[in-house]
């Protein structure tokens, strides 16, 4: 008589996701990339301000990106008990980091890479490995991040099953909105 193995129960995590504050290069409208970057005076606030927008939600693990403009935003937001992971780093791009910008193509980026920096499919295959680990690591919690914008797009592709050039046009800080929004919510199954 064979036996019918039992199927595992799914895996699932529960992502709240934030961009970090305003730094002065995204006031100055320079592109940062891999740079370490600093919060503006509004980016300051705007941590400070998330924390109290958060008070009554809990989260049992916070991740940041290793830059310090996420890492200032998401101790600022969570203190100091958080975990850093570079690959929750913006994307790089390379020669094109502190230009304006404008000058970041991302749709042309998506599978080329920015001159001796990464397209938006190495920030996607980054955050595939993060979100394994996530899973296997951490299922069934309740996670926040602080990071940046390319990682956030590719959640949209990983999860919500965007195509990155849908992720990219669709984004709302392209739709006229230079300000900042409080966070997205993603789940995570596997």
């Amino acid at each position: 008589v064979g036996s019918n193995p039992i199927p595992s129960a799914m895996k699932s995590v529960t992502i709240t996701y934030f961009v970090h504050g305003t730094t002065t290069d995204n006031e100055s409208g320079i592109a940062t990339g891999w740079a370490p970057g600093k919060l503006s005076k509004l980016g300051i606030e705007q941590s400070i301000e998330l924390r109290r927008f958060l008070k009554n939600k809990k989260f049992d693990v916070v991740f940041s990106s290793d830059l310090k403009r996420a890492v200032d935003s998401a101790k600022l937001t969570f203190g100091n008990s958080i975990i850093r992971d570079k690959r929750l780093r913006e994307c790089d791009y390379g020669d094109l980091e502190g230009a304006k910008s404008e000058k970041i193509d991302s749709v042309k980026h998506i599978t080329k890479p920015f001159p001796n920096g990464e397209s938006y499919k190495d920030v996607e295959k980054r955050m595939k490995s993060f979100l394994k680990d996530l899973l296997k690591m951490h299922a069934s919690k309740k996670i926040s991040v602080v990071a940046h914008r390319a990682p956030q797009l590719a959640l949209d592709v990983i999860i919500k099953g965007k195509s990155w050039k849908q992720a990219i046009t669709e984004d709302w800080r392209l739709r006229g909105h230079k300000g900042w929004k409080p966070g997205w919510n993603y789940k995570l199954e596997g």
